[in-house]
């Protein structure tokens, strides 16, 4: 039997430790005595905050901040800059496939301790896995999970289907304690008002503005070179970039328009934006359930009439890659992956096309307003957190657009906590701009628009497929996909999700969405960069730990 092992580099991770051990000096607690560093000041443009610690909750201040991330941890690292790479080992030493990968036996790591002490086994993992099976609103990953087996040094997961597409999905998981979880009655709404994680930090103070973690002692791969990090929220980009130019804030993620005279003339020496490419996309989401995108005719019709070059130009100031593929994949990332029909359709704009197929669908005009076949004026909102920027202009663009069919769209600007929380999840909306994920393969963006498997009825929280689309053909293709043994499935596959994709328009495909955050090396060296992409740079990702570690005082390596 062939077997797929990704394989500890422990080699790797102690020489990581090793780094952070020589760079440190005393114990921890305040900044002066973990070795001298700096407070390391994360910013995201959030608002204020609820206090909720859990690494669970959509829209927790831990998940929404990033502080989740330096306390929990996952099973492998991933490179998400480079997505083909094997992932590095860190809870767990190795994972172990079978042919058809739909078991994989996991080996923990030794030496890792919880924060209150207690030792991290096997027993956490397999508890930390069975948390998604028994609780369907933590499996945001929706991975088909069977059995749930340890005896005692592995653990051993089965699945109903193969994961091909999936290994990166069961890497990302963040493990918990079972000896405190185990108590929780429900984990999908605990705040778990004291977090304990295996992470190099621990949360030390806690307001509506900020949270501040402190580094660990007894860190199981060494002593972090920051000592104290100052998780703030700004109350949306124009704040956040303020805080950034003036060196407030030292590491975030946010949308800057002229980054390169805004931010980075600043202090061209140490002031650095890295955008780490992939497959992920922005995506207008689109209500299908809902007027009037539960016409299919619509939907085409607006997909027609957005001027894609636009939206990058005005809203990102060209800080994204404009769409061109119809098919949605960004490009050259996606080449290999484009289905044969759709090799060389591009995206255009289509006024005149876009009106003469919604009169065919039976669409009529009143003088210049849009009514549909029901006799109804066309109207719709379109709706983002509030600060958003990059977001707030494409939509106004995206509006205009509606406008050359005769259709009246509005923008609104609502609360970020509201948006996670009720609005994306409950489906809250007719139109929403929202990201996907980015994957090794298409699957993950093509699942996260228009996968089945995802599907909620309204009102009822969605982790993926916020427009509640439903195709049968796409949904078992997107299965066949992943369970598939071999490339000749897989492609055959694809076709038929690349072909309901562009024919039926589940969601419009806006930009590409590299993974960006701006970071300063005044106080601290050792940023993914496109030098050195060793994973993506954002503190709000699952990889934030493996960062934190890289990190060393500037001047000093």
């Amino acid at each position: 039997m062939r077997i797929h092992k990704h394989v500890a580099v422990v080699a790797a991770a102690a020489a990581v430790a090793l780094l952070a051990a020589c760079s440190g000096g005393g114990g921890g607690g305040t900044a002066t005595q973990a070795g001298g560093g700096e407070t390391l000041t994360v910013g995201m443009p959030n608002g204020v905050q609820t206090e909720n610690h859990s690494p669970f909750a959509t829209g927790s201040s831990a998940l929404s901040l990033g502080y989740a991330f330096a306390i929990y941890e996952p099973l492998m690292m991933r490179n998400q800059a480079r997505p083909s790479e094997e992932p590095t080992p860190w809870l767990a030493d190795s994972v172990e496939w079978n042919e058809d990968f739909t078991e994989a036996v996991i080996t923990p790591h030794a030496g890792v301790t919880w924060s209150d002490g207690e030792e991290f086994t096997a027993d956490d993992i397999a508890f930390s896995i069975q948390l998604r099976k028994d609780f369907e609103a933590l499996n945001t990953g929706a991975l088909p999970y069977d059995t749930i087996e340890t005896d005692g040094s592995t653990v051993t997961v089965t699945f109903t289907a193969g994961q091909f597409v999936n290994q990166s999905k069961l890497y990302d998981l963040v493990m918990v304690p079972e000896h405190i979880w185990a108590d929780v009655e429900d984990p999908t709404t605990d705040t778990n008002p004291e977090p304990v994680g295996t992470g190099p930090y621990t949360l030390e103070t806690w307001t509506p503005q900020a949270a501040t973690v402190v580094a660990r002692d007894d860190y199981w791969g060494g002593e972090p070179a920051v000592p104290e990090i100052r998780y703030s929220s700004y109350n949306d980009n124009n704040a956040l970039t303020t805080a950034l130019t003036t060196g407030e804030a030292q590491w975030g993620w946010t949308f800057i328009a002229d980054y390169e005279n805004v931010y980075i003339a600043q202090d061209p020496e140490h002031y650095h934006q890295y955008a780490a490419g992939g497959l992920g996309i922005d995506v207008l989401y689109l209500n299908n359930e809902t007027k009037p995108f539960d016409d299919k005719a619509f939907r085409q019709a607006l997909n027609m009439v957005v001027d894609r070059q636009e939206l990058v130009d005005v809203a990102t100031s060209g800080v994204n890659p404009a769409l061109t593929s119809v098919t949605g994949l960004p490009l050259p990332a996606g080449e290999e992956f484009l289905a044969a029909d759709y090799a060389d359709q591009e995206y255009a704009v289509d006024v005149e096309g876009a009106r003469a197929l919604l009169e065919d669908a039976g669409y009529s005009w009143e003088g210049e307003k849009l009514v549909d076949p029901d006799g109804e004026e066309v109207t719709f909102e379109l709706v983002n957190p509030a600060g958003w920027n990059d977001y707030l202009t494409a939509l106004d663009l995206i509006k205009n657009s509606a406008a050359e069919l005769g259709a009246t769209a509005t923008v609104n600007p609502v609360n970020q906590d509201g948006w996670f929380a009720d609005i994306i999840p409950g489906g809250d909306f007719q139109a929403t701009l929202h990201w996907t994920d980015g994957g090794a393969t298409p699957w993950d963006m093509y699942s996260d628009i228009l996968d089945g498997a995802h599907y909620k009825k309204l009102g009822e929280p969605a982790t993926w497929n916020f427009g509640r689309f439903q195709n049968d053909d796409a949904t078992k293709a997107l299965a066949d996909y992943a369970a598939a043994p071999d490339d000749a499935t897989r492609t055959a596959a694809l076709e038929t999700i690349q072909q309901v994709f562009v024919e039926e328009v589940p969601g419009i495909a806006i930009w590409t969405r590299p993974a960006t955050a701006q970071y300063s090396t005044q106080n601290y060296v050792g940023w993914p960069s496109e030098e050195d992409p060793y994973n993506q740079p954002q503190p709000t990702g699952v990889q934030a730990a493996q960062i934190l570690m890289n990190l060393e005082l500037a001047g000093q390596s």
